[in-house]
């Protein structure tokens, strides 16, 4: 059996020092290790830039030299992306570039300075089409994506063909949502048991394996020694497939549900017009970014840019969503602390500013945020006073 296993990496530039930590001791050095100790075991990471970043500061000096190593080696292949995981479609088109960029410099920093990604991931695979244009003239290839963008519907579809996106040109590979939204290790397992099928394409957060799901028995650890399973890195498996299949993609997510494309709402876990307090977050971004990108030549603009890019990250809007996600091995989405802690930065974002003539837009600025704060708690303590 060939498994293609896609492994997102990504922890908020801005949590809390003990959950990056808990998050790497329990699931990204695992994945580490496994790689180190069984050579012919391939697997496909994306790393947000800002990990790397706090891994330094945390501490972790020697996790880049071992991500080199097993690159160096072809075990790992390392995707680009957008360094502070903003969701790419919902931003400006130049923050896009900006963000892509930097996470480019990061790995170069990290991993060597001839480092080159051919792959991308989009923060959530929220697929948009402007976005995928520019990531294909700044040089990538592929990209890879939830089942759903294909064809709008969880239907029957062939995962080991490599498609070719109408709109950008980029090679495509689509994950299984069902074996994805497992414990993934135990699915590969029955499936080479039983015999089932003699291939799958898996995409998940890197911490299911740990963290979310603590997998006592080393399932893992003991499916990686199968001998009848083999392993790729994703651009090798594209590499040995001589034709494309040319589709047209739909902007979309790797939660979306076929209800919310066919009303098109591709991004409502982070964009819904229904969902009073995600529009405030919304205009206050897009206000600081407005705000921020019109004073570059303030002394500031750098302190400025720090905060609004821990802001524009998409768990400040996805935490306000308030779904039951407990079925995909997450939580609900709902947290003040979390909603907070985005716009906070958002503001901070404008109040570094310097320059005078901010000040009006600054006053504007403090409306949104109080009024963003108002409703956040205001919800939050409207429900747990009628649960009790």
């Amino acid at each position: 059996m060939l498994w293609i296993n896609f492994l997102h990496l990504y922890q908020p530039a801005n949590s809390d020092a003990y959950i990056i930590r808990e998050a790497t001791e329990k699931s990204y050095l695992r994945l580490i290790r496994a790689l180190e100790e069984h050579p012919d075991l391939h697997f496909t990471f994306n790393i947000s830039g800002c990990l790397f970043l706090r891994w330094k500061e945390l501490g972790y000096h020697d996790i880049p030299k071992r991500l080199k190593k097993l690159v160096d080696n072809g075990q790992l292949e390392i995707t680009g992306t957008a360094a502070y995981h903003a969701l790419l479609p919902l931003i400006n088109i130049k923050e896009v570039e900006k963000q892509i960029k930097e996470n480019e410099k990061i790995l170069r920093d990290n991993l060597g300075e001839d480092f080159k990604s051919r792959g991308f991931f989009f923060p959530e695979m929220a697929y948009g089409p402007e976005p995928a244009k520019l990531i294909k003239d700044m040089g990538y290839e592929w990209i890879i994506l939830d089942e759903i963008s294909a064809q709008g519907k969880m239907e029957k579809f062939d995962f080991k063909k490599v498609y070719q996106d109408e709109n950008s040109d980029l090679k495509v590979v689509f994950r299984s949502r069902e074996f994805s939204n497992s414990y993934v290790p135990k699915t590969i397992k029955e499936i080479i048991n039983e015999n089932k099928i003699d291939f799958a394409i898996t995409g998940t957060d890197g911490e299911l394996y740990g963290l979310r799901y603590e997998d006592p028995d080393a399932i893992f650890e003991n499916v990686i020694k199968n001998k009848n399973l083999k392993t790729k890195i994703i651009s090798e498996y594209i590499d040995g497939i001589n034709q494309t299949e040319t589709m047209s993609l739909l902007p979309s997510n790797w939660n979306s549900t076929e209800k919310e494309l066919k009303n098109h709402l591709p991004y409502s876990l982070w964009y819904d017009q229904e969902n009073k307090i995600q529009m405030k977050l919304w205009d206050l971004a897009n206000f600081a970014y407005e705000l921020i990108e019109k004073h570059q030549d303030d002394k500031n603009y750098t302190w400025a840019r720090w905060h609004l890019i821990r802001g524009l990250a998409s768990c400040t809007f996805w935490w306000a969503s308030a779904r039951d996600l407990r079925s995909f091995f997450g939580p609900i989405s709902w947290n003040p602390d979390e909603i907070e802690r985005g716009a906070n930065e958002l503001i901070r974002s404008s109040r570094a500013l310097d320059a005078k003539e901010t000040r009006e837009d600054k006053i504007e600025a403090e409306k949104l945020y109080i009024s963003i704060k108002h409703k956040v708690w205001n919800k939050h303590w409207s429900y747990y006073w009628k649960k009790s």
